[in-house]
């Protein structure tokens, strides 16, 4: 089996981080990290219990967002009372040792949580699942820190290794490595990257993520609750700390800071230093996402209705517990096949898209999907081995579980952020939702005018004007073209840029430093009567 390429396109624009993850140029992942985003998965806080809920068995935490954090008792970590003394003595002022407090009994499995924490007690905890919905952030007290190779553990005291590290002299390797390089009082997880790797590697790993604990436990001594005293790496680094490997091609980023701290993050790996020549810096005119052909794929892949090929169509369905996914035949048929064997080749083809839908949108909790009927038992084992195939290298824990008799898979899916919900259909930019637009004979009069307006009365000094690529191409043709005449009128080159999601009778005004002018008085405004 040919070995996927992996390239990562990264775009910066002033509110966001968008990222996309492309297997064999085809859109699998897209992530979006909003800059004003503070509570993320990883972050680690000192909170203050807020309130007990003997009845749900939890309690609710204050940890600085608008809704209190959810802390269940299963969510609590078996050294919780070790670590809450040890951030009572480093706040009140003693040494920021790990030893420099006894150890306290374990928490039981199965227990009450009045008889861990109390009702104004300050806690760490770290962010497990991002706000969803009307829900806030669910924390655990399991603090931990994730590295390329390790996780670091305080008060573990144990070297885990990740299940799908095979061999045993491989695991015997790393577990010996592993336990002669724990800190004491701590517990050491190695992970899947870690096969292969030198002690040096490992070495380093663990240094690194150390240094992450003492600078936690340095912003403790002062913090004061709710406060943040560690933050997981930006969207950004994470993805490349857990995807990294010898299949990725290239990351491209249209932005120079983030291009330089992907370069500094990769050398910052041993068996990668060399690597960070395939962090490649964008420079073309064209927007990144339209260069690469994602955005294309972004408009052809959500929506509630995906259209896969030869007719064949999902229908997505996606509520807070739930998401439902219909399969669709359309008009595929082929004469040549019986029935059976057409429902067997579109359910296949509909499980790809699927697996691919599932990662794209990030779709978390329980899947139902209801594929087409088929009657013989061996297609249904067929149709699930696919999918459990098809799903092994999602980086989410997840569950699949046969047909039942009724034609349904159930899967269960990891969720720790909301679905990735991006609305395809846009609203007119010419008539505003009214349906109703100006005469198309006075759009070039329309256009000298505002021209006119801003060189003229708003003395811009220099004006770039977006349209698209059929308009482009009109304002341009000829030798005398619309924009010689404007040359020739103004004694100033206007510059134009062509833009695919710019409307064909629309356009777009920006000033020197390429912000947007916008001017309501020579086109449509918005109907707001039906707001």
């Amino acid at each position: 089996m040919a070995e996927v390429t992996k390239e990562l396109i990264i775009t910066a624009k002033p509110t966001e981080v968008q990222i996309a993850l492309l297997e064999d140029k085809k859109l699998v992942e897209l992530h979006q990290e909003k800059l004003s985003e503070q509570f993320c998965v990883g972050n680690v806080y000192l909170g203050k219990v807020r309130k007990i809920m003997p009845g749900l068995n939890a309690a609710f935490v204050n940890i600085g967002s608008d809704k209190d954090a959810f802390l269940h008792y299963l969510d609590i970590c078996p050294d919780t009372l070790t670590l809450n003394e040890f951030v009572k003595n480093v706040t009140s002022g003693g040494k920021r040792s790990l030893s420099a407090v006894t150890r306290q009994p374990a928490i039981e499995k199965v227990g009450n949580i009045t008889n861990v924490l109390t009702t104004g007690q300050t806690i760490l905890v770290q962010i497990a699942k991002e706000s969803i919905s009307t829900k806030g952030p669910r924390v655990t007290t399991g603090v931990s820190f994730a590295g390329r190779y390790c996780v670091l553990v305080p008060y573990g005291d144990k070297v885990l290794l990740s299940q799908k590290i095979k061999g045993s002299a491989e695991r015997k390797r790393l577990r010996q490595i592993a336990t002669g390089l724990k800190p004491k009082n701590f517990g050491i997880i190695v992970r899947t990257f870690a096969q292969g790797c030198s002690a040096e590697e490992l070495q380093i790993d663990i240094e690194q993520l150390t240094n992450n604990w003492r600078a936690l436990t340095d912003r403790l001594a002062t913090a004061q609750a709710p406060s943040k005293v560690a933050s997981e790496l930006d969207r950004t680094s994470a993805l490349i700390r857990d995807l990294l490997n010898d299949s990725f091609h290239a990351i491209y980023v249209d932005d120079k800071d983030l291009y330089n701290e992907a370069k500094n993050y990769i050398k910052s790996f041993v068996n990668h230093g060399n690597d960070s020549d395939i962090v490649k810096f964008y420079k073309e005119k064209t927007p990144i996402f339209e260069h690469f052909n994602v955005a294309k794929q972004i408009k052809s892949s959500f929506g509630k209705i995906v259209t896969i090929k030869n007719g064949i169509y999902l229908v997505i369905e996606q509520t807070e517990a739930m998401c439902v996914i219909d399969v669709n035949s359309g008009n595929r048929v082929k004469s040549s096949n019986s029935q059976e064997e057409n429902a067997l080749q579109v359910n296949m083809a509909s499980a790809a898209e699927i697996a691919r839908q599932m990662r794209l949108r990030d779709i978390g909790g329980i899947i139902v999907i209801d594929f087409i009927d088929m009657g013989l038992a061996a297609n249904r084992t067929t149709l699930y081995k696919q999918m459990q195939e098809l799903m092994a290298s999602d980086r989410a824990r997840h569950t699949v579980l046969p047909l039942s008799k009724f034609g349904l898979m159930q899967i269960t899916r990891q969720r720790i952020r909301p679905v990735t919900n991006i609305d395809i259909l846009e609203q007119c930019p010419v008539c505003y939702g009214t349906g109703k637009i100006k005469p198309a004979i006075l759009f070039e009069e329309n256009l000298d005018n505002m021209i006119d307006f801003l060189l003229q009365k708003q003395v811009e000094t220099q004006i770039t004007i977006e349209v698209h690529p059929i308009l482009y191409a009109y304002l341009t043709k000829g030798l005398i073209s619309k924009q010689v005449k404007w040359f020739m009128k103004y004694k100033k080159w206007i510059r134009l840029k062509q833009n695919n999601d710019v409307h064909l009778l629309h356009y777009k005004f920006y000033n020197k430093d390429m912000e947007e002018i916008v001017i309501w008085d020579n086109q449509p405004k918005p109907n707001k009567t039906n707001n």
